[in-house]
Order: structure tokens, then C-alpha cells, then sequence
């Protein structure tokens, strides 16, 4: 999902990607709606790929945990069944075009 989006780099479908409210941070920070499109363009800029590689995944009910090396996201099932991001935080790293996890 989000790493698709981001591979593709398709701003629209990452801001789809998150609840209303939603939270994308790295050493920054920005909440769905008008912000996170152009938040994950920046980052695409500076040539930040991100590959999901997740460690650990904790559910309960209809709330997810996704630890990986270089991110940490809590996801949620809406309503229509579909998971969506709460917070997505991105260790991007001091570097540019490197691949982070």
C-alpha cells in the first residue's frame, strides 16, 4: 500500500493512504488532508525511497502496530474495511538517495 504509493510516486494515493488526522512525520511533521501529498514530494526530492520490510505486526481489533527498521506506523480499519494510516513516522535519516527501510 503505502509503499507502493511511494515507489510510484503518486502524492494523491499516499494522502489517501491516511485517515482524516492522519500524522506523516520524519524529522518534520504533517496531517493528512492538503499536507501529506506535498510532504512525500519533498521527500522524493531529496530522493527518499521507502520499502516497508516490516519486523513486527500487532493487531488488535481494528488497530495495527507496523514496526520496521526505519519506520514505526499505527494503522487503522475504517469503517469501509480498508486499513488506513494514523501516524507513519520515517527514520529518512541525515542522507539523500539512499534506501531506507
Amino acid at each position: 500500500m503505502f509503499e507502493d504509493a511511494f515507489v510510484v510516486r503518486d502524492p494523491d494515493a499516499v494522502t489517501r493512504l491516511f485517515e482524516d488526522g492522519g500524522l506523516l512525520a520524519t524529522q518534520c511533521e504533517t496531517r493528512s488532508g492538503d499536507g501529506i501529498g506535498p510532504f512525500a514530494a519533498a521527500l522524493w526530492e531529496r530522493e527518499v525511497t521507502f520499502l516497508a520490510d516490516p519486523l513486527r505486526v500487532l493487531q488488535a481489533h481494528d488497530t495495527a502496530l507496523v514496526v520496521s527498521e526505519r519506520s514505526v506506523s499505527v494503522l487503522r480499519r475504517a469503517g469501509d474495511g480498508r486499513w488506513r494510516y494514523a501516524i507513519s513516522l520515517l527514520d529518512v535519516g541525515d542522507t539523500t538517495r539512499e534506501e531506507h527501510r
